[in-house]
């Protein structure tokens, strides 16, 4: 089984985005996967210091359940438990059959450009 990659970028064209990764998709061999969020707003909002924490203790052991990802990271487990459920509704971690989670990724790369915005004419 080839090694899963995830790209997460920032692009307010969604439309253009979707577009961009249908194109991938298309292609004979796995590009990888994307993640697009439409603000850094939204990003920083979503992927939180405590969820990278937890997408990065995931990445590259397996499946854990909760209460053992929880223990491993010094975190309450109902805490932990928001977390994993928010980021799997954003596909970075699966929920496996048993009930564990892991991080399917190898390989996680966050393509990130901040850029003023045009000024209007007053």
């Amino acid at each position: 089984m080839e090694k899963r990659t995830l790209r997460i970028t920032l692009n307010p064209d969604w439309r253009a985005a979707l577009r961009a990764a249908g194109t991938r998709a298309q292609a004979e061999s796995y590009q990888g996967e994307t993640l697009n969020f439409e603000s850094a707003d939204i990003l920083f909002g979503r992927l939180t210091e405590r969820r990278w924490s937890l997408v990065q203790a995931l990445m590259g052991t397996g499946a854990l359940s909760v209460r053992e990802l929880a223990r491993r990271l010094g975190r309450d487990v109902k805490r932990v438990h928001e977390d994993v459920t928010a980021l799997a509704q954003l596909g970075l971690i699966e929920r496996t059959e048993r009930g564990g989670v892991l991080c399917p990724y190898a390989n996680i790369h966050v393509d990130l450009r901040l850029s003023a915005k045009p000024r209007q004419a007053a």
